[in-house]
């Protein structure tokens, strides 16, 4: 067992984050990976696509046990009691996802205000639905209302900058997320081997532990994090690709035949986002290259400065995904996608994964010439 800070504050068994990934949501998978003895993150961004990607909402309230009747509170009521209830046994931990993006404020609102009141209406839930997870905007709006409602707060960053924002906004736990990382990625591409070193260095003294993202998928990973000084790892891309994902069978697959050099980087929702080396993902990119050059620029634009097509065609890529019509789908991953080669189940790639990294830790002396 590797024990860390992370582990401690979380009360989680290993230092693993499963990251909360869209559009198909984590229902199932938080479920699993929570009982697996890691931090469980239900995603919501799949309540937000009920206009937008229809068969992949009916597909994400589906797998909450909600209806087309419910409201977006209400399906995330169901989320949130039916993650309590399939976790009760093993006492998995968990917690949600919200995307804070400026083009999001309204339903981040929407969402964590659902989560706090599930937590008032059943006392024994807050036990275990321990984590507020932001990403993708500015921590600073967010602090009293999280905070407020006595949730460990963890927030993604991508910059030292950042790191030290979060930091003043008074987060429990800083992400540092490098750009390997599957889907949404930094305006400006800070990998984890130069990002997750430095903001451990701002931190240093500060108590608030560092987990590493953007890469992360193995024992031999959670290793190098551990010596770059983070508290645990994040894994999206290698977790996506499991029995319990809730992510369509060939988002899945696309994932595990990946090969050398995998993925590229094209807009997305709210700026770069990394996608699965395919035709359609490489027209994607040219046409991101015409319409929305900041994204390979560094130079951030908005909904207001580029053509709507662009991001139509994301959203006809993501729902040819859920078709299964390879030819227009559209399948965001990390660069670590290359590295994943089967589909085991959550407990499976945890046990495996501290399992390795434990024998790195353990035998790396002996590799050390006297």
């Amino acid at each position: 067992m590797i024990n860390t800070e992370l582990c401690e504050m979380l009360g989680i068994k290993h230092p693993i984050i499963q990251a909360g990934m869209g559009p198909f949501g984590t229902n199932k998978l938080c479920i699993a990976t929570a009982n697996a003895g890691v931090l469980g993150l239900i995603s919501s961004s799949g309540v937000n696509s009920r206009d937008t990607m229809p068969e992949i909402y009916k597909y994400f309230i589906g797998t909450a046990g909600a209806t087309l009747d419910d409201d977006k509170p209400a399906v995330l009521e169901k989320i949130f009691r039916q993650t309590f209830e399939g976790t009760r046994e093993k006492r998995g931990i968990f917690g949600l996802n919200a995307l804070v993006a400026t083009e999001e404020r309204g339903n981040a609102e929407v969402i964590i205000d659902a989560a706090i009141k599930a937590r008032e209406d059943n006392p024994e839930m807050k036990e275990r639905f321990r984590v507020m997870f932001t990403s993708a905007g500015d921590p600073m709006p967010w602090g009293e209302k999280i905070k407020g409602a006595g949730f460990k707060w963890i927030h993604v960053v991508p910059s030292v900058k950042g790191a030290l924002r979060c930091q003043k906004a008074g987060v429990d736990v800083i992400v540092a997320s490098g750009h390997e990382g599957g889907f949404h990625t930094a305006w400006e591409p800070v990998h984890s081997m130069v990002l997750l070193p430095a903001v451990v260095e701002a931190l240093a003294g500060s108590g608030i532990p560092v987990v590493g993202a953007g890469g992360f998928c193995d024992g031999k990973t959670l290793a190098a994090a551990l010596a770059l000084g983070a508290a645990g790892v994040q894994m999206g891309t290698r977790f996506l690709a499991t029995k319990e994902s809730d992510f369509a069978p060939l988002w899945k697959d696309s994932v595990v035949k990946a090969k050398d050099r995998g993925t590229l980087v094209a807009r997305g929702f709210v700026g770069p986002a990394r996608w699965l080396r395919t035709e359609p993902s490489q027209r994607h990119a040219e046409r991101t290259l015409q319409m929305s050059p900041g994204v390979y620029l560094g130079k951030p634009d908005d909904f207001a400065t580029i053509p709507s097509e662009l991001i139509i065609g994301e959203l006809e890529g993501l729902n040819a995904v859920f078709d299964g019509d390879e030819d227009v789908a559209l399948m965001a991953a990390g660069e670590c996608a290359q590295r994943v080669t089967d589909l085991p189940s959550a407990e499976e790639l945890v046990q495996r994964t501290v399992s390795e990294a434990s024998e790195i830790l353990t035998n790396l002396p002996q590799r050390l010439l006297a």
